[in-house]
């Protein structure tokens, strides 16, 4: 992988822009809050993960900021993600398609060394009502080149 090293200034500004979001996505009533696992390709790694999603912003539209942490080889991973999904409903069944994808910041680790790398990725899954959701991502940049997930994502009940 080639290293796109930022300065440690834009580092810690483009980390606190970061932290703002999921702050603010969460006082925004934010729908629910989620959490996955799974594999990487390039790098071969398992991650887990958490995520909190808003109710739709528009029909379909969702924003769904996360963190992951990747292990496996002689370095570690953490990605944050600022994503927005497009959801489109599968006949009368319960289930969802949805894609999206964003930028995302990567933090690379190995031995005593963290570098920070910016990345982007494209999102494709099904999910349904209950919460379940299985996702494949595919990622340029820093980002790990394939991801494939599943998690479950607890909603807010309305009353």
């Amino acid at each position: 992988m080639p290293h796109l090293v930022l300065s440690s200034r834009r580092s810690h500004r483009c980390l606190s822009i970061v932290l703002a979001l999921l702050v603010v996505s969460a006082r925004a009533e934010a729908q629910g809050i989620g959490f996955q696992g799974g594999a990487t390709v390039d790098p071969e790694q398992v991650f887990v993960g958490t995520h909190f999603e808003t109710k739709e912003l528009f029909q379909g539209l969702r924003f769904r900021p996360g963190i992951d942490g990747g292990f496996g080889g002689d370095y570690s991973l953490a990605t944050i993600n600022i994503e927005f999904t497009y959801h489109t409903p599968l006949g009368r069944s319960s289930w969802s398609m949805y894609q999206g994808g964003g930028p995302a910041i990567v933090l690379l680790r190995q031995d005593t060394n963290t570098d920070v790398h910016a990345g982007s990725f494209f999102t494709f899954g099904f999910a349904h009502e209950n919460g379940f959701f299985t996702e494949f991502k595919y990622g340029g940049g820093q980002y790990p080149t394939l991801k494939f997930g599943a998690g479950f994502t607890i909603r807010k009940k309305t009353p």
